[in-house]
């Protein structure tokens, strides 16, 4: 079941664990910083996902895009957590020099996995 918090526009997946949020951190990598930033993601996340509460973290690489996609309840403390966190907050600035102007947040718009419902849609 999805249900939308208007207050928060985080999209919200109930499951037997309880309430799943995902969003996603958009940034444009600038020119030649590919490279380096694929090295960051091949050494994965600067904190524990499993410790630390997410229960689902992808990264995307597009051109000159990366794409951070978090999962998990409380999402947006979760976050919050790992900003904040000395130790992540330092590899997090390793980014810094690598992205062209600010990231943006997506927030989940649809979604769709089997066993759920088809609701018509999209013009069918």
């Amino acid at each position: 079941m999805h249900e939308v918090d208007p207050r928060e526009n985080v999209v919200s997946t109930t499951t037997k664990g309880g309430d799943v949020q995902r969003l996603a951190v958009i940034a444009r990598l600038k020119p030649d910083a590919r490279p380096r930033a694929m090295e960051l993601i091949e050494k994965g996340p600067p904190f524990r996902p499993d410790e630390t509460g997410f229960e689902r973290h992808t990264v995307f690489v597009s051109g000159e895009q990366v794409v951070f996609v978090f999962e998990g309840g409380k999402l947006e403390h979760l976050l919050r957590d790992v900003v904040e966190n000395p130790t992540s907050a330092g590899a997090l600035r390793e980014w810094e020099g690598l992205l062209d102007g600010m990231p943006s947040i997506a927030r989940e718009a649809y979604s769709w996995q089997r066993g759920d419902p088809w609701a018509e849609g999209w013009g069918e």
